[in-house]
């Protein structure tokens, strides 16, 4: 053991001499609770602050302190001395148990605890012996289990309540009762281990346990060496250590464990934060030497040549030892990073290493000393090693720190087996990523690519950034190694961007779409569906059908979740055929599409448009490379003869093609608004403007006919000089029994008034319609007609004469209702100015409403009706049989004021009217207008 290395990590920090006002020699010490508590030679006890300087102290005992311990748990402090005799029979030998946060008021000026148990240890039962040892156990308070070890092989043990005095007092044996030799217990220990309680008991000859939890406590010896007294301690692992001069043993609960061959005869020994203390008489020098041993990393913590050691304990992270001349000397640990500088001077990085483990240093902490050991073999070119300590760095130490290093030595071999251990661990970034994936494409080491890549086949996530890795493996030209890690990682996007751009495989990738999700699918035909529209149109449809139509039903709801055919129609950008039949197969089966608005302005849009762009799409299906421009295909062809025939016949299948087109168009307009719905399944503006931009006159007629803008409808034929279709139109649309709008005939008119050529025939026949709903006065036919000079008299003649006619019958019944209306207005003027002017005799002799003879009192009315007084009801002023006809004439009268002050009514009355001065003279001849008012 003295090849072990010896090392300065612990270092004095005070000593002295032990103040004066502790008397007596020192016969035991104690440690605990902040202080250092010192039993004496008369009986008293001190107690030392963190300065060694006297803090308080007490008479414990009459003669002489022999052991004492400070309890951890309460303030208590249990002392073993010699107080005087009551008898000659009976020892002074006492336990006396001091509450320390409880003094006791005495007659002099200082205070002494109070003492709240006191014990004879010595009994009848209990025959008096030499005490060797002493230990206290702290149970559940206020439970305490005292141990006392004596000379003659025994083990006085009190438990329970000592200040209420309940308590149970029993012996332990460690020797048979024959045998004469004195076997003292030397040490004594408690191990708790559960709810399992043993008792260590050592003697110069013998190591025993006692389980505390049988009835009685069970023996058992575990060696059959012991040891001195002071020379047994236990470990912060309940271990029990004997030292012998050969060397240090631990024991556990089933015997012997590891032994330490320290040389030497053990003074004193004990344990602090995992060091083993011991006070060892080196027989060369004839001195005591203190050695603080680290068992764990094989070396001498500390090691001071000492006086006579009379007692050693451990208080305020420091090691205390008591000289028998009492003297004390406080040694310290070290803190870690000291400790650390002076391996790192002296290179002993391993040491470094295994104490930082040792005493559970923080991993950060760890990987630095391992930086530092690393930095050292980097430096003495040992790579491999180097980077074996960098690797254990892994997730402390910056990786670009590591990687810059081997970059620089170029030590790629290193290099890669750092990235690959920074993916173990899960924290590379994509750089180091792109960087291991480099390293193994430039060793071309295959297998190790193929070993980072599928190591984790099936099993989680890959440990690795996928995006990175797939563009390095196809920068690389690894394809197989990218579409492998898109697949595995679900980024169908790259592993399709693989297939397409780079191998050219159409099929392969249309079955992997195929194979998706639909949400995945429609992700995946969003991006690369212009590609697969060029090369395999077909198919691409056939895909793009069953995502929106697979399992389809005509329930709206459902349909609803599923794509609908516009979010793709920008992947058929230069495919209008190809989206013409996508579109198209799509109608055929989906007939209640959410969408149906905007796949019907798509599919208007295709058919009427008549730049399709249809020759390169067609010149490409006979073998003609669609990179070539019109202008160039048009010019090779004309070389020759059979190229000006292509060109014909490509012209007519052209021209053929957007007729059928338009045809398509036609039937769309009229299927998506059927008659028994107000608004089409399409837009009606779009589709107006598709129709004018493209000349498609037919579908315009219809969708102004359907949308009953009827001028518009005959201002189409009239630009194309259509009379007969003109006459038709109107002869339809303008019919007012059918819903028409008779005022067409009057815009007829007008064209053929302003169109200065020869229309007899037409006027005629317009002028027979408008004749026959009164749509015009003669006057204004006549206005408009003289603006034709080809327009001859003969054309309005009959219309004129019949006219004449007409108009004179009518002035004939006017004049004949206006003889009549002026002899009913002189008879009412005579009447009213009868009932002025002279007497009215009544000589009804019978009652109007009873019919019984009439009596006074009776009620007569100027209307020459007469009733009782008692047939009326009260306060009735007018007649009953004449009541209602006057109301309803006051009603028409108050009727005619209020509609003489809507001028709005009126006015909408003159608009709509055949003849709106008729509507003027019937207010002039109610009155309604007839006079002014402020």
């Amino acid at each position: 053991m003295y090849q072990w290395r010896k090392f300065e990590f612990f270092e004095e920090k005070y000593g002295g001499k032990i103040p004066e006002d502790v008397t007596g020699e020192i016969q035991c010490c104690s440690s605990g609770r902040g202080k250092v508590v010192i039993g004496s030679s008369d009986g008293s006890v001190s107690f030392l602050d963190r300065g060694i300087k006297f803090d308080s102290g007490f008479q414990a005992h009459s003669s002489s302190v022999l052991f004492l311990q400070h309890l951890k748990q309460r303030n208590f402090l249990v002392t073993v001395g010699e107080d005087e005799q009551i008898s000659s029979q009976q020892s002074g030998m006492c336990l006396k148990v001091f509450d320390l946060d409880k003094a006791q008021e005495e007659s002099t000026s200082s205070s002494a605890p109070e003492c709240i148990g006191i014990l004879r240890i010595f009994t009848n039962q209990f025959p008096e012996a030499k005490i060797t040892s002493f230990l206290v156990l702290e149970e559940v308070p206020p439970i305490l289990l005292i141990a006392i070890g004596l000379d003659n092989g025994c083990v006085y043990c009190v438990k329970g309540d000592i200040a209420r005095e309940r308590i149970t007092r029993f012996k332990l044996q460690v020797d048979g009762v024959s045998d004469k030799r004195q076997t003292p217990i030397t040490g004594l220990g408690f191990r708790l281990d559960g709810l399992s309680l043993l008792l260590f008991a050592v003697t110069p000859d013998s190591v025993n346990s006692f389980a505390m939890q049988a009835q009685p406590p069970r023996l058992q010896t575990l060696d059959h060496i012991g040891s001195s007294v002071n020379t047994v301690t236990m470990s912060d692992r309940s271990e029990l250590i004997v030292g012998r001069p050969e060397a240090v043993y631990f024991y556990e609960v089933d015997g012997r464990g590891p032994c330490w061959a320290f040389e030497g005869e053990k003074k004193f020994m004990g344990w602090f934060r995992g060091y083993l203390l011991c006070v060892i008489a080196d027989p060369k020098t004839g001195t005591n030497v203190f050695n603080v041993y680290d068992l764990r990393n094989r070396l001498i913590a500390y090691s001071l040549v000492v006086d006579k050691i009379s007692n050693m304990l451990c208080e305020w992270g420091n090691v205390i030892l008591i000289t028998a001349d009492k003297s004390l000397l406080c040694v310290a640990e070290k803190d870690m990073e000291s400790k650390l500088d002076m391996l790192f001077k002296k290179n002993l990085y391993t040491v470094a290493i295994n104490l930082v483990q040792s005493q559970h240093a923080d991993a950060s902490a760890t990987a630095n000393v391992m930086r530092k050991y690393g930095d050292h073999l980097y430096g003495k070119q040992d790579y491999d090693e180097a980077m074996s300590q960098y690797i254990n760095t892994i997730g402390y130490l910056e990786p670009s720190f590591v990687i810059q290093k081997f970059l620089d030595a170029q030590r790629i071999y290193n290099l890669t087996n750092y990235l690959e251990k920074l993916h173990e661990k899960g924290l590379a970034s994509k750089d180091h990523t792109t960087l291991l994936l480099n390293c193994y494409t430039k060793l071309k080491d295959v297998e190790k690519l193929n070993t980072f890549i599928r190591k984790e086949d099936g099993i989680g996530e890959l440990k690795f950034d996928v995006e990175t890795a797939i563009r390095v493996c196809r920068a690389a030209n690894y394809h197989e190694h990218a579409m492998y890690v898109a697949k595995k990682a679900g980024k169908h996007e790259w592993y399709l961007k693989i297939l397409l751009e780079d191998l050219g495989n159409y099929d392969e990738a249309l079955q992997y779409i195929s194979s998706l999700e639909p949400s995945q699918a429609g992700v995946t035909i969003k991006e690369y569906g212009k590609i697969l529209i060029e090369h395999k149109p077909k198919e691409a449809i056939d895909i793009l059908m069953r995502l929106c139509t697979e399992q389809g039903t005509s329930n709206g709801v459902y349909l609803s979740m599923l794509p609908s055919p516009v979010d793709f129609i920008n992947v058929f950008v230069q495919h209008p055929h190809s989206l013409m039949d996508f579109l198209e197969r799509y109608a055929e089966i989906v007939k209640d599409s959410p969408a149906q608005a905007e796949i019907n302005n798509t599919l208007l849009e295709l058919y009427l448009s008549k730049d399709l762009n249809f020759p390169s799409i067609s010149l490409s299906e006979n073998g003609v490379d669609q990179n070539f421009t019109d202008q160039s295909v048009a010019a090779a062809m004309s070389k020759t003869g059979s190229g000006k025939k292509k060109i014909a016949d490509s012209n007519d299948t052209i021209e053929k093609d957007c007729v059928e087109r338009q045809q398509k168009g036609l039937e769309l307009l009229k299927l998506g608004w059927p008659s028994d719905q107000e608004q089409p399944l399409y837009d009606v503006d779009l589709a107006i403007i598709l129709c004018e931009m493209n000349s498609f006159k037919e579908g315009l007629l219809y969708l102004y006919e359907k949308m009953k803008l009827y001028k518009e409808v005959i201002a189409c034929y009239m630009q194309n000089h259509d009379h007969e279709g003109l006459i038709a139109c109107c002869k339809k649309l303008g019919d007012s029994g059918k819903g028409g709008d008779p005022s067409l005939w009057a815009d007829l008119l007008k064209y053929f008034g302003e169109i200065g050529e020869d229309c007899t025939k037409e006027v005629k026949e317009v002028l027979t319609y408008i004749e026959r709903d009164d749509i015009l006065p003669p006057i204004i036919v006549l206005q408009t007609l003289a603006k034709n000079p080809c327009l001859t008299l003969s054309v309005v003649k009959d219309y004129i004469a019949r006219k004449l006619e007409q108009e004179s019958k009518i002035i004939e019944e006017d004049r004949r209702a206006v003889e009549k209306y002026q002899e009913t207005t002189k008879n009412m003027r005579k009447e009213i100015e009868d009932l002025r002017t002279n007497a009215r005799i009544f000589q009804l002799s019978k009652c109007t409403a009873c019919t019984f003879t009439l009596d006074i009192p009776a009620v007569h009315f100027m209307c020459m009706h007469s009733f009782h007084q008692r047939c009326l009801g009260d306060n009735e002023t007018e007649c009953p049989e004449c009541a209602s006809e006057y109301r309803s004439v006051v009603e028409m009268k108050r009727s005619l004021e209020q509609n003489s002050k809507d001028q709005a009514l009126f006015f909408q009355q003159v608009k709509s009217s055949k003849d709106g001065f008729s509507v003027i003279a019937e207010y002039f001849g109610k009155g309604i207008i007839s006079k002014t008012s402020d």
